[in-house]
């Protein structure tokens, strides 16, 4: 952070103590923080509405965890270039633009799509059960054998561009409660298989981030008790009428999962 930031943020604390002493409102320290969301669809709001025209395809949401933090907190800046269906190479070749030495803090959630995420939901809602183990372990051997390299570049991507930010690293929910309400659709077996491999990308994922000195926020345990099959879920499942929203978090999901992941730890 830049000296006359802290200058500034010093000061800040300092009228916040003095009025908070005459009974008059605080001032928001985080007012002095430029913010860059970065990330794919579980980062942009995909499922949980309000979208962004001016987005287009790429859906950002007011709903959505970055957006409801900077409504929050007011930072400085924010800049929210987040998008829908993004893999690695999506961030690191379209949404750095906004990132600089000035920029103070930086989120991202990305990794799922370069996994397959989307071919394995389909895989396991369309075919057989062995088929689904088997797509799901392909997309295991990806996350051991390639994504630690394409994280990395990403990465040390964003460190160029921002070299004083802090940097949140968000992962991705279980997908299914086992045992729950659900009597239909995907087998006991395959949504196991399903929960593991999040847990497997998750691992992967805050490894590259521990590695670059980055903050990796687990989101999976705030989704406890609110999965599919939860009779409370914070997750759209299949929907065939908007394909695009399923097993995508809902404005809950965004507000009641993702959003204090976040706030834990900035």
């Amino acid at each position: 952070m830049k000296i006359s930031r802290l200058v500034a943020l010093s000061s800040s604390l300092l009228l916040g103590a003095v009025l908070a002493l005459t009974g008059a409102a605080t001032v928001n320290a985080a007012t002095s923080v430029d913010y860059v969301a970065l990330g794919d669809s579980y980062s942009s709001g995909v499922g949980s509405g309000s979208y962004d025209s001016a987005s287009g395809d790429c859906k950002r949401s007011t709903k959505a965890y970055p957006a409801l933090w900077a409504a929050a907190n007011s930072p400085a800046s924010f800049a929210f270039t987040a998008c829908s269906g993004a893999r690695t190479g999506d961030v690191t070749a379209g949404q750095l633009g906004p990132l600089s030495a000035s920029t103070d803090l930086v989120s991202i959630s990305i990794g799922g799509n370069d996994a397959g995420f989307a071919d394995v939901m389909t895989t396991c809602v369309l075919q057989s059960e062995s088929t689904c183990l088997s797509r799901i372990a392909t997309a295991r051997s990806y996350v051991d054998s390639t994504l630690p390299g394409k994280l990395d570049s990403v990465y040390t991507a964003i460190r160029s561009k921002a070299p004083s930010a802090h940097v949140v690293v968000l992962g991705y929910p279980r997908f299914y409660k086992i045992g729950g309400s659900c009597l239909a659709g995907l087998s006991e077996t395959e949504r196991s298989a399903i929960n593991s491999a999040s847990d497997y990308l998750n691992a992967a994922t805050a490894k590259r981030a521990a590695d670059h000195g980055f903050t990796f926020s687990d989101v999976a345990s705030r989704f406890t008790g609110h999965e599919i099959c939860s009779g409370s879920a914070w997750l759209h499942s299949v929907n065939w009428l908007n394909i695009g929203e399923s097993y995508h978090p809902t404005a809950a999901g965004q507000s009641g999962g993702y959003l204090p992941a976040l706030n834990s730890v900035v």
